[in-house]
């Protein structure tokens, strides 16, 4: 990053020339020039921001973050990006700030999160030599990039976006963390709109990528699978022919997905002829033995489908060079995140399943019908809270929850959430199963429901929890340990 501007030892994350030919930006003031411009963080939140950083005011249907540019000058923005529509509306005021803050530099854009993107897409450019990778799919992203991450930090340097910042906002601003001692950036992409990956992918350009499975997560907003693929898609587009694009094999769109890639194409999958590795045994609670390569391995996260998510980020851990043993001590390394796939046991005995951070059909079916043909002692509890973001099919694949919860075998099932109602009438409708029915999930409905829970749970019990993350049933955890049963009695 050779002729970046220079501040107290440290270069700006670009420099102002770059910068401003990035953007297609132009300085407010006539005595700002673009060798000033000088940047270590950026940020959209303007809480967030610290000294010398970018600060970026994102304009949403409610809320228009230009309002903050002050809050963000009160804690040390030293760049901020005024979109043109505020600066022209705002003229005066803009001018005045730049001549009440002559160490800040105010860049005129057209469209502040699209300024946003094409400035980390400049910034991931200064880093030629970086092995660039992302994951998309459905569900399992977030699974898939961590277990991923634990593997190639066996030979790698590597970054990633923390959690999920994976959107149109979380993406670019994590891009900003790459180093240069970094050897590999593997970067997780969601979308919750048409184009989104295409707009994330033009910031990466990805040269390889993992797709996890073309499911129905945000099916309300692209109107089909199809659309649900065409958009995933788009995250290969900047393969080269030396690229590599990681598929499910057993995914009805696989053929679609490799259809047009530049790049080599691995396809993995649970029959071990595809990625190199194999499932060997499933565990239950305990998790999966795999095998790459002859060499046994054992994940601790429960269920085949995150066995299979692991076995897409094996093959991108084969493509890039680890060795069967580097595979085996990263897969061992790898423990649940967050309320994803975690297994917490209580005092006496009861195993709860927490895997509560996001649902959709696809990964409610998944976790039901592990529980469903897991083996324990005891009995088996289900609370399911609302899937999100499902638009006209809500009402259809919530009702579908419902039966298959029904067929499940579960002793008593809470459906929790004004979607989960259809869930409710069609398990009560089929009357296999005890199922109650709770419309609200504030802290109250919590309490009640880990009471409830609290008090017909025995040791060798079952309970999953599982639902998108508004609901929160996370929070049912701490109240099915012991202390939470006295905090809850």
């Amino acid at each position: 990053m050779s002729g970046t501007t220079e501040k107290r030892g440290k270069a700006s994350l670009l420099d102002g020339g770059r910068l401003l030919a990035a953007v297609r930006g132009s300085l407010v003031g006539t005595a700002k020039k673009a060798e000033a411009i000088y940047f270590t963080s950026v940020a959209t939140d303007s809480r967030n921001v610290v000294a010398d950083t970018l600060f970026v005011p994102l304009v949403g249907e409610k809320q228009d973050g230009h309002v903050y540019i002050p809050q963000g000058l009160a804690n040390g923005a030293s760049v901020v990006f005024v979109a043109r529509r505020s600066y022209q509306q705002e003229t005066a005021m803009y001018e005045r700030l730049a001549a009440e803050h002559p160490a800040v530099a105010f860049v005129v854009v057209e469209h502040t999160l699209r300024a946003l993107q094409d400035a980390a897409a400049s910034y991931v450019a200064q880093f030629p030599h970086l092995i660039r990778c992302a994951v998309t799919g459905s569900s399992g992203k977030t699974t898939t990039k961590e277990i991923a991450v634990a593997l190639l930090s066996q030979k790698y340097t590597v970054v990633t976006n923390k959690g999920n910042l994976n959107s149109e906002t979380g993406l670019p601003l994590s891009v900003f963390a790459i180093r240069p001692e970094h050897e590999v950036g593997l970067f997780e992409m969601g979308m919750n709109r048409k184009d989104e990956i295409g707009e994330l992918a033009a910031v990466l350009r990805p040269n390889y990528g993992i797709v996890t499975n073309i499911g129905t997560a945000h099916i309300g907003l692209l109107g089909s699978r199809q659309g649900i693929a065409d958009e995933k898609k788009k995250m290969f587009a900047y393969l080269d022919a030396d690229g590599v694009a990681v598929i499910p094999a057993d995914d009805d769109f696989a053929d679609f997905l490799a259809d047009g890639v530049k790049g080599n194409i691995v396809r993995y999958g649970d029959n071990g002829a595809a990625g190199g590795a194999a499932i060997l045994r499933d565990e239950g609670l305990d998790g999966t033995i795999l095998c790459v390569d002859g060499t046994e391995m054992r994940l601790s996260l429960p269920g085949t489908y995150n066995a299979l998510n692991a076995l897409g980020a094996i093959a991108l851990a084969r493509e890039l060079g680890l060795t069967p043993q580097q595979i085996k001590a990263g897969i061992e390394h790898v423990r649940p995140l967050g309320a994803r796939s975690r297994i917490v046991r209580t005092a006496d005995g009861v195993a709860v399943l927490a895997d509560c951070y996001n649902a959709n059909p696809d990964s409610m079916e998944k976790a039901i019908s592990f529980c469903a043909d897991v083996a324990v002692p005891g009995r088996k509890h289900f609370v399911l809270g609302d899937m999100l973001e499902l638009g006209n099919q809500s009402f259809a694949a919530h009702r579908q929850t419902g039966e298959m919860a029904a067929r499940s075998g579960a002793d008593t099932v809470i459906f929790v959430g004004a979607e989960m109602r259809s869930a409710y009438d069609a398990a009560v409708r089929l009357g296999s199963i005890a199922c109650k029915y709770v419309a609200d999930y504030d802290d109250n409905a919590i309490a009640a429901i880990a009471r409830r829970i609290n008090a017909t749970a025995r040791a060798g019990d079952l309970v999953l929890l599982k639902g998108s993350n508004g609901i929160g049933l996370e929070r049912l955890v701490p109240l099915l340990t012991e202390d939470g049963r006295e905090a809850c009695a």
